[in-house]
């Protein structure tokens, strides 16, 4: 058994804290000043006792209690937990941009995945970083999902935007917008169609799950009058994941696809590049959305928006989006236990229900 599952029942969930300045601090605290969140999860930050002090000095937020630790021996599931990454004293000006935001944003994630290669932590939720000012020799990345890809080895893995409504993979994601016709292949498109359904099936328990993809081009395409794209690759990626028993359907002129309201017909849809899916995830999705990171081998989640400088240190920014993460990260875990336990010796499953049929 696990360090991350031995404590409790309750899952043991990594925080990466994100840029110092930003309004990282202020939702995490935010969140798990409700003591309800602790009957459903053991959370971890990965930070400092100065910085966490100093954001509840801040945000004068007097129902945020935790314990200080720098293993997980005296880790303790009634309480949240600050796992000392640092000891140093360190600046934080909120609101500011610069190179001290970043440097703890990447030590507080690396800590974390640390501990989540460990096996001390099943869960990661990663607060909002900014993606110029983290850039390191250490760090460099576009941003947390080629960073996690990269630090589990993972052969592809896909930026999924989750609602209580819709669900958005991207095929490209922080590529210039003139870069983006390269990347739509059919092998890419095909990578990411198979880890989606993989997703589906064990991540949020679909059987059978309908995938929608998108052309790249206006009209998708207008039969190769506005792009060949379609013709050359995603139609040939669609037909061969349909062949590999894939239910993958399209490609759909993206406008009038989220317009119709299409996407209620499928359970995910694969848009080409990131404004053609976060546009209209961002402006139709119900509830809060979250970004999931597919094909990791752990899981990982995060709130839908960014660091919010302008906002940092006022006391104003919600943390709903952050509390929908840790709610999808303690469901995600749960789904992939109960996958991993109905498939995990099929033959003995159904010598027993034969048995009780039996009875």
């Amino acid at each position: 058994m696990s360090t991350a599952t031995s404590h409790t029942n309750r899952p043991v969930i990594g925080i990466s804290v994100g840029d110092l300045n930003s309004i990282g601090m202020e939702i995490i605290i935010k969140t798990f000043a409700d003591n309800r969140m602790l009957e459903l999860c053991t959370p971890v930050i990965f930070a400092s006792n100065k910085t966490i002090n100093f954001y509840r000095k801040l945000l004068n937020e007097n129902n945020f209690n935790y314990q200080s630790i720098k293993d997980f021996t005296r880790l303790n599931p009634k309480q949240v937990s600050v796992f000392n990454c640092w000891e140093e004293e360190v600046q934080i000006i909120p609101g500011i941009l610069n190179e001290t935001g970043g440097k703890y944003a990447a030590r507080s994630l690396a800590v974390a995945i640390e501990c989540l290669k460990d096996g001390q932590v099943e869960g990661l939720v990663t607060a909002p970083i900014h993606k110029k000012n983290i850039q390191s020799k250490d760090f460099d990345f576009t941003g947390h999902t080629p960073y996690l890809q990269n630090a589990f080895q993972s052969k592809d893995v896909l930026m999924f935007m989750t609602a209580e409504n819709m669900r958005v993979g991207l095929l490209t994601e922080h590529v210039p917008v003139a870069e983006i016709a390269k990347y739509v292949t059919k092998e890419n498109i095909l990578s990411k169609l198979n880890i989606m359904k993989d997703s589906l099936v064990k991540d949020f328990g679909i059987d059978n799950p309908r995938i929608a993809v998108l052309g790249l081009n206006p009209h998708a395409g207008d039969e190769g009058l506005i792009g060949d794209e379609e013709i050359k690759h995603i139609t040939p990626a669609i037909r061969q994941a349909k062949h590999n028993g894939i239910l993958a359907f399209g490609p759909y002129s993206a406008d009038a696809f989220f317009a119709r309201e299409m996407f209620t017909s499928f359970d995910a849809v694969l848009a080409m590049y990131h404004d053609q899916g976060l546009i209209p995830f961002k402006s139709l999705a119900n509830g809060e959305g979250v970004n999931y990171t597919a094909g990791l081998p752990i899981v990982r989640t995060s709130p839908d928006h960014g660091t919010a400088f302008d906002i940092a240190g006022k006391n104003t920014a919600d943390e709903a989006s952050f509390r929908q993460a840790v709610f999808t990260c303690l469901d995600v875990i749960e789904k992939r236990r109960t996958y991993a336990e109905n498939t995990r010796n099929p033959l003995k499953k159904t010598e027993l229900i034969s048995e009780k049929g039996a009875v």
